[in-house]
């Protein structure tokens, strides 16, 4: 059994070389990150009881990015001390992500891996799976895996997108079709999944949902923020029960 589609990672490993231009392919995903990390990093910060005034926040916890892509959220967690290992099914995007952090004196460690080939006696403080369960293969499968390799005492962040109306107009027809902001077909409307879905789904995984917020974009001051609408971008905080 495998979690990876291999349609999925052949669409992303041909825009492999886009991850680190901001105005390319990913320019969403660059807009997006500041209130991603924002979001884990108060989370983090609650639950581990750490100091968000130090620069180096994340020292001392192991830190697994699943489907990491180019590296925007593995670098600036190892920025922020974390020990990472960013895992992801397309081999291209491990080369460029493995190019990118050595180019910036970054340790982290690069694996062409999905997380079920990982071995599960390795545990990590923090998994982060950020828009990546809308592109699984066996979600179940998926989800069992993270519990696996999440330490007792861990936290797992997944960001997706909501099945709704709304967000077939705003993440496929807006962002793909008028904005142009993402290649046509990099989403299946059909593969999100509502909150209440995948909260059901991680509680039968056994975790335990701590918190979840939505994430708006605001046209007008082209910035994400915070907020209690998950009719399109959310993400859940989780831990083991």
């Amino acid at each position: 059994m495998t979690t990876i589609n291999k349609e999925e990672i052949q669409k992303f490993s041909k825009l492999a070389d886009e991850w680190w231009d901001v105005n390319g392919k990913f320019k969403p995903l660059h807009m997006f990150n500041p209130i991603r990390i924002e979001y884990i990093l108060d989370e983090i910060s609650k639950h581990f009881k750490l100091n968000r005034e130090k620069k180096i926040l994340l020292k001392n916890l192991s830190i697994l990015d699943i489907g990491c892509g180019g590296g925007l959220i593995s670098e600036p967690m190892a920025r922020l001390g974390g020990d990472v290992t960013g895992i992801d099914a397309a081999e291209k995007n491990i080369k460029i992500a493995s190019l990118h952090s050595k180019k910036n004196n970054l340790n982290i460690n690069y694996l062409n891996k999905s997380p079920e080939q990982l071995d599960s006696k390795e545990k990590f403080d923090v998994i982060l799976n950020l828009e990546v369960v809308e592109h699984v293969e066996n979600l179940d499968l998926y989800l069992q895996s993270c519990y696996n390799l999440l330490d007792k005492n861990g936290l797992m962040f997944t960001a997706t997108l909501n099945r709704t109306l709304i967000s077939y107009v705003k993440a496929i027809i807006g962002a793909e079709y008028v904005l142009r902001w993402l290649p046509i077909g990099t989403h299946d409307w059909n593969k999100f999944i509502k909150p209440e879905e995948l909260e059901e789904k991680l509680s039968t995984k056994n975790f335990v949902t701590k918190n979840i917020k939505g994430l708006e974009f605001n046209p007008f001051f082209k910035k994400w923020k915070k907020s209690d609408n998950f009719s399109v971008n959310y993400i859940v905080c989780s831990s083991k029960i």
